[in-house]
């Protein structure tokens, strides 16, 4: 089996390792997994990599490997051919290892004969190894040499020369080192017909498609100290309904709803509330029919973003040069703090950020103004089929 060019040497007897340039195998693989364990926005980020993947092995069944519930996210994606979930830990120890059990024993019966993880993490090697796949591959570990014992191939790509924005590149980094070549670093999702009839159901039901003209926003955020205050919330959606007659769609998880209901209660303008109403899968559809997605830094404006719906993003702490959607069509509303992109979970990790609560709604108006005024403005008819 010939490696690319170089070698870092032999990490176990059955260890190869691809520092830089292309492997290609003695056959092209017929069953290949991708594992990605990660969150919302990672699976999103990865969606260049699994289109890479499938159109570099046209022959080939492309299955994913997720965690439980995030499926339907990629479900109809044309380059996937299965997709598998690890189950949420739940119920007793006996029916945990049954769940466990039923999965690696299904993903054995695959006959994988090329694993990829597509993360750094613990778990995703140990799936790997667990499929029995003859060839895994993962990037190496410099941290855990243990982990990296657990794959056939290792990719050590060679420092880029220049900074590559967005995140895809975490999981194209991994294929190139298999030969994969990449023409398309853009994130996409699609929508099946079944879901685009589903979605138009429930916005005909709720009487958003009698609206002429309405945008989505996402007000929340997996974590506290990435949001911003409900209130100023309010006084935007009031705004975008007084000066430019636009309705709000609130979307967002079950868990949220209640702070949905509370922020349109609230409010002067129309707004509809969504959150814990949709799939993964329907709320691909629902963001696919938005003219424009105002949000947090949260899941919400990579999807909104991976189904062409222009984006206006509003960060805090975290990095937006790496996380927040590429284009003209994307805005971000990024802190004026020196200290920011600060990486941490709130101020000295408090939970809170002075760099959201001190913004002020003005500037989140100037920004849509300036979108409006460049035109980003869509009109999308139903569901976004790709």
């Amino acid at each position: 089996m010939p490696l690319g060019d170089g070698s870092l040497g032999t990490i176990g007897k059955t260890m190869e390792v691809i520092q830089k340039g292309n492997i290609k195998f003695g056959r092209n693989p017929s069953r290949i997994l991708l594992i990605q364990l990660g969150d919302i926005g990672d699976i999103v980020w990865a969606t260049p990599t699994f289109r890479a993947v499938g159109e570099a092995y046209p022959q080939a069944e492309v299955s994913l490997l997720l965690r439980e519930g995030l499926g339907s996210l990629v479900q109809a994606d044309p380059y996937i051919h299965r997709i598998f979930e690890i189950p949420r830990h739940e119920g007793n120890v006996l029916q945990k290892a049954q769940r466990q059990v039923d999965l690696i024993r299904a993903l054995r019966r695959e006959r994988f004969d090329l694993v990829i993880d597509l993360r750094l993490d613990d778990r995703g090697a140990f799936m790997a190894l667990l499929t029995g796949a003859p060839r895994r591959v993962s990037l190496i570990d410099r941290t855990a040499v243990w982990r990296n014992r657990l794959f056939t191939h290792l990719v050590d790509p060679p420092p880029a020369p220049r900074r590559i924005y967005g995140a895809a590149e975490q999981s194209l980094q991994i294929v190139r080192g298999v030969g994969v070549k990449t023409r398309d670093a853009t994130p996409k999702l699609w929508v099946d017909d079944e879901t685009a009839g589903t979605v138009r159901c429930l916005l005909d039901r709720e009487g958003i498609s009698a609206m002429e003209r309405w945008i989505s926003i996402n007000p929340f955020a997996r974590w506290p100290y990435k949001e911003w205050d409900d209130e100023k919330w309010i006084r935007l959606v009031d705004w975008l309904w007084e000066e430019h007659t636009f309705a709000v769609v609130i979307v967002g998880s079950s868990q949220e709803r209640e702070r949905a209901a509370c922020i349109k209660e609230k409010s002067r303008g129309t707004v509809f509330n969504l959150a814990g109403r949709t799939t993964l899968g329907e709320l691909v559809g629902v963001l696919g029919a938005s003219s424009l997605h105002i949000g947090v830094d949260s899941a919400a404006p990579h999807i909104a973003a991976a189904v062409d719906t222009p984006t206006i993003t509003i960060y805090g702490p975290s990095d937006w040069l790496d996380w927040a959607p590429q284009g003209a069509d994307h805005a971000v509303i990024a802190p004026d703090r020196e200290c920011a992109p600060c990486h941490q979970k709130g101020c000295d990790g408090s939970g809170r950020s002075a760099c959201l609560e001190e913004l002020a709604v003005e500037r989140v108006r100037e920004k849509i103004q300036e979108c409006l005024a460049g035109g980003i403005m869509r009109v999308h008819q139903g569901a976004h089929n790709g």
